[in-house]
């Protein structure tokens, strides 16, 4: 066994292997890069067995108790712990399984056992290039406490010998047991568990944290050629659309996309200016994405379902969700989502045929002229417009440029 203040060399050995995670996408500079870079994050890499820890930073030990050697190659669940809330883990496991970016609330617990509330922010790491999930990264921002009035003390003391009492159990083989009680003590006395919402200010912070580490991977990998995003932006396998489709689609003034359910994750093929204009992105950073990427916190699981259920029938459904720009602002989206078929009025067409789904997205929170109709039959009026310009180039054979 190994005596205290020895070097570990498997340790070290696991360590170079982590670490090359992210030395061989990236270079040998990007660790010394990260380490620069306050908070407190993880990165976190999927390709590997267990989808291990590759990357802490100095602000988790400040933050955890936890040093970085004793993170290293274990599962970010080493963070959780018995209190901690199986929805929001839930969550977490979906936003990965889907690889998209997600928020929540979260009791963690440090390294001493004491448990404390955090923002958690995940985001996928993608190749910009071919869309490859590289990493998950994990930032985590403290929920300050809502101001209260302090207890008695009488009470503190007493509640300050039950936590003792509980560390001091902690010594005792039963660990997970004493690990329950610390948290139940906490829980009854001082209301330390009391669930916390992270404020503005807070989810700002950790907004910017992540943008400043996709900015370091970035400006860190020119050796490599490597060039990262937080959306999925992989063009690769998109149809090209015929000129004179995308002249007609370009007519159209409302906010919308085409999706093709053809591909793997139906991903957009087209994109209105009117549909950038309301979020805020470039057409270069969403076409290949699927249009998960406008979820975030408050999304409704529910209505996506119902969205994936109504593809799936081939029906048409108009929903009302929380979506969100790239500036990360939400708005109440008034979403339609309907099939367009192409002249034969298929939806599952032969290869020398296209079928798309149109997305049509509406911001009821700003000011519209809809000429007097109401906002469903506005939207319905950018599908009926997209269906005729599909259906009659389809019957000539045009939707395709010419070399596809």
């Amino acid at each position: 066994m190994e005596s205290s203040g020895e070097a570990d060399p498997a340790g070290q050995d696991q360590d170079r292997r982590l670490a090359a995670s992210l030395t061989a996408r990236y270079s040998d500079w990007v660790l010394e890069a990260l380490d620069e870079l306050p908070g407190c994050f993880l990165l976190t890499d999927p390709s590997l067995a267990g989808h291990p820890i590759v990357y802490a930073s100095r602000g988790l030990a400040t933050l955890t108790g936890y040093a970085r050697r004793e993170v290293l190659g274990r599962n970010a669940r080493v963070l959780q712990g018995a209190a901690t809330d199986r929805a929001a883990v839930a969550g977490v496991r979906e936003a990965v399984r889907a690889q998209r970016a997600h928020q929540v609330d979260i009791l963690n617990y440090r390294r001493d056992g004491s448990p404390h509330w955090v923002l958690l922010h995940l985001a996928p790491v993608f190749h910009a290039a071919d869309g490859r999930l590289l990493h998950f990264l994990a930032v985590q921002v403290p929920i300050a406490a809502a101001a209260r009035r302090p207890p008695c003390r009488a009470a503190a003391a007493m509640f300050a010998a039950c936590r003792e009492e509980a560390r001091v159990d902690e010594d005792f083989p039963c660990a997970s047991h004493a690990g329950k009680v610390f948290v139940d003590m906490d829980k009854r006395g001082l209301g330390a568990e009391e669930p916390r919402v992270a404020s503005d200010s807070e989810k700002e912070k950790a907004m910017s944290t992540a943008n400043s580490i996709f900015s370091a991977l970035n400006r860190y990998s020119k050796l490599t050629g490597l060039v990262v995003c937080g959306k999925r932006c992989d063009s690769v396998g998109i149809q090209a659309l015929s000129s004179s489709l995308n002249l007609s689609l370009g007519r159209i003034k409302q906010s919308f996309v085409l999706t093709d359910p053809h591909l793997p994750d139906m991903p957009i093929i087209y994109a209105s200016d009117a549909f950038l204009s309301l979020t805020g992105y470039s057409r270069e950073e969403i076409l290949g994405c699927n249009c998960r990427f406008l979820n975030g916190p408050g999304t409704s699981m529910e209505v996506l379902e119902e969205i994936n259920q109504h593809i799936c029938s081939e029906q048409a459904c108009t929903v009302d969700q929380l979506n969100y720009r790239k500036d990360g602002s939400s708005f109440r989206d008034l979403l339609h989502v309907s099939p367009i078929r192409d002249a034969s009025g298929k939806v599952r067409l032969h290869l020398s045929q296209v079928a798309f789904h149109i997305w049509v997205h509406l911001d009821v929170g700003t000011k519209h002229d809809f000429n007097g109709l109401t906002p469903e039959v506005w939207q319905l009026g950018a599908v009926g417009a997209v269906r005729v310009a599909v259906r009659g180039l389809s019957a000539s054979g045009s939707l395709l440029r010419p070399s596809q």
